[in-house]
């Protein structure tokens, strides 16, 4: 069997409720107020088992106070049963009713004509052609149209068999996706805490599920899982569902939260979105605050109309963008109602291109270009994933937000970074960045390292946390560490520490290779017996800073070579490892010795200059200490 979510929509006191409990045998008016008024004013439901499907009812408030109420429950439905009253005909908020199910894009519906036995055939043939002008070119042009009075049972059975043909036209939701459930209501029951129901949108959610409740990032345990007021292990998409939360007290969630896999949707206070103003709306203009219904939400925000337009007129559509005064759950392709602000009347509806754009406006010319790119289009949302990270720049989108951003479950997402590759979106660590930026990106390193080069040609590279900062500064470090990788693996950039071009070598030039010339002069001159500051500046004959700044190149171009603190010209050390290994040849036996003593007086030096050069051999490999002395390997 599977699982058929169908709500009520007409005009107050054409007897939606009483129709459902003629269907169910359930009473979805649940309210002492409910009873008392004979209308309802709170959401109702209702179940049964027909053909072989398992249906929910929705049955929501006619009345124009209660329309945000019936909005709450309509969004989750898979079929609606537009109801009009055969001896009333169309009104009001029957029309406000269909608008708003057309406007969210419920697939398929049924249109109920109640009250048959209070209206002669000539009355109901009137009220079917006032039907069929309403729904005249929308979902339900074609939708069974069908007699029923819930006093006398007439057309109940044709009822049953209209919603079991629907019922099987309707896909299945999404059972593998994450969870998702907008919440209806929310109460605390004696001795189980916090409960709230709704109807599953996709997912699965079972027995000890680790949920969160957002906006507000309430991490909640699911205790227990009822479909249909009967206790099961777990709800599956398409379905009616309370839940047992633990985790969170019953003040801390409400209509218009939603529980939800961690991670996996949007919560935001901004979107881009197509909008599709009613025919018979007033101009939108630009700036308008807004309700913004979504779901079980409903949120306040204000319309920025992209490129610059003064409005929308009515029965247009146009892209926007809305600023929302309270965080929102929602991802790409949800749909939304939008009511004027005062009087809260619908005037249109709409559907998210991104729920959390990042591109700077939408006024502009350019701003409407960008936003073109990520309306909804049927090739998968490649184009528009595409633009979002083109937006981005060189900071990329972080792959976690890739589903919730794009509005695919994560059992899609590997086939869209597949379909992704094909539009030079490339990864950096753990982020997607679009491939020119990311070019521009590491041609300004290059560019950055050569002009390091040519300032400082005595240096051997650019800092490597010098390069972040000014060009990587405002970027993950793992798109900078990524981009670094890609040169090397290119041959491009060398150096870990300090980055250098593969072709840089560090070099001096004009006075000071005079300097360098006389610094080296300078330790050649000395042998073993480096000179100290004052020789090596009247060699050189210029400043210290100068003298340290070339002495650093000479060491790092091993010229110059440093044992412990003190400085040796590199062919004074090589001469030295020469004669040394010489003494072992000239041994009687070939063995030979060398102590402190002998090989300062030997090489005419102090102890200051013996040591180190004495453990200089040692690593060398040319001698190795035994007690005193050491032996020449």
């Amino acid at each position: 069997m599977h699982n058929l979510v169908v709500g009520t929509a007409g005009h107050i006191d054409h007897g939606k409720s009483s129709l459902v409990r003629a269907l169910t045998g359930i009473d979805p008016d649940r309210l002492k107020e409910e009873k008392a008024r004979g209308i309802t004013i709170e959401l109702g439901f209702a179940h049964a088992t027909i053909g072989d499907a398992r249906v929910g009812f929705v049955d929501v408030p006619g009345h124009e106070r209660f329309v945000r109420t019936m909005l709450a429950g309509v969004g989750g439905i898979d079929c609606v049963m537009l109801i009009v009253a055969s001896d009333e005909s169309v009104m009001p908020q029957t029309r406000e009713h269909f608008d708003i199910c057309r406007l969210l894009g419920i697939p398929r519906g049924i249109v109920v004509l109640t009250k048959a036995d209070l209206a002669d055939a000539e009355t109901r043939a009137m009220v079917r052609q006032d039907v069929a002008e309403l729904v005249k070119g929308s979902f339900l042009a074609n939708a069974p149209v069908v007699d029923v009075s819930s006093t006398t049972g007439e057309g109940l059975d044709r009822l049953r068999a209209a919603i079991a043909t629907e019922g099987s036209h309707v896909g299945r939701r999404p059972a593998e996706a994450a969870a998702r459930l907008p919440i209806d209501r929310a109460f605390s029951m004696r001795g189980f805490g916090t409960v709230i129901t709704g109807t599953l949108v996709a997912g699965t959610i079972a027995v000890d599920d680790e949920l969160v409740v957002e906006p507000g990032a309430r991490a909640v345990k699911v205790r227990g899982v009822q479909v249909h007021g009967k206790a099961s292990r777990e709800a599956v998409a398409g379905q009616r569902a309370a839940l047992n939360l633990g985790g969170v007290d019953v003040g801390d969630v409400s209509r218009g939260g939603t529980v939800m896999t961690p991670g996996t949707l949007s919560v935001t206070r901004r979107i881009d979105a197509q909008i599709d103003l009613l025919p018979a709306a007033k101009a939108l203009k630009h700036g308008a605050r807004v309700r913004v219904h979504n779901g079980t939400a409903e949120v306040l925000g204000r319309v920025s109309i992209a490129g610059g337009a003064p409005q929308i007129a009515a029965g247009e559509q146009a892209l926007a963008r809305v600023r929302l005064e309270e965080p929102a759950v929602l991802t790409r392709g949800d749909r939304f109602i939008v009511r004027a602000y005062s009087p809260p009347i619908t005037i249109g509806g709409g559907v998210v291109v991104d729920p959390a754009p990042t591109r700077p406006g939408v006024r502009s010319a350019d701003g409407l270009a960008s936003l073109e790119r990520v309306r909804i289009a049927p090739d998968g949302g490649i184009e528009a994933v595409t633009a979002m990270i083109d937006a981005l720049g060189v900071a990329g989108l972080p792959r976690a937000a890739l589903g919730p951003r794009a509005g695919v479950p994560a059992s899609q997402v590997d086939a869209l970074l597949r379909s992704l590759q094909d539009r030079a979106i490339v990864s950096a660590g753990d982020r997607l960045v679009a491939g020119a930026p990311l070019k521009q990106a590491s041609d300004a390193l290059l560019a950055l390292v050569a002009a390091s080069h040519e300032a400082n040609p005595m240096s051997d590279g650019l800092p490597r946390e010098e390069a972040r900062e000014k060009i990587f500064a405002r970027v993950p470090v793992a798109v900078f560490e990524s981009v670094l990788d890609t040169l090397k693996r290119q041959k491009a950039l060398v150096g870990s520490e300090r980055l250098a071009l593969p072709t840089h070598k560090a070099t001096v030039a004009g006075s000071d290779d005079r300097v360098r010339q006389g610094i080296v002069d300078a330790y050649r001159a000395g042998g073993l017996k480096p000179p100290d500051a004052a020789t090596v500046a009247a060699t050189a004959q210029a400043p210290a800073a100068v003298i340290e700044k070339v002495t650093a190149l000479l060491l790092r171009e091993k010229v110059l070579v440093r044992l412990d603190t003190v400085v040796f010209h590199a062919e004074a050390l090589q001469r030295l490892k020469d004669d040394v290994r010489g003494l072992k040849a000239a041994a009687p036996g070939g063995r030979a010795t060398v102590d402190v003593g002998a090989f300062k007086d030997r090489y005419g030096i102090s102890r200051k200059f013996a040591i180190p050069l004495l453990e200089f051999l040692d690593r060398e490999r040319v001698t190795r200490r035994t007690g005193d002395v050491r032996l020449v390997l």
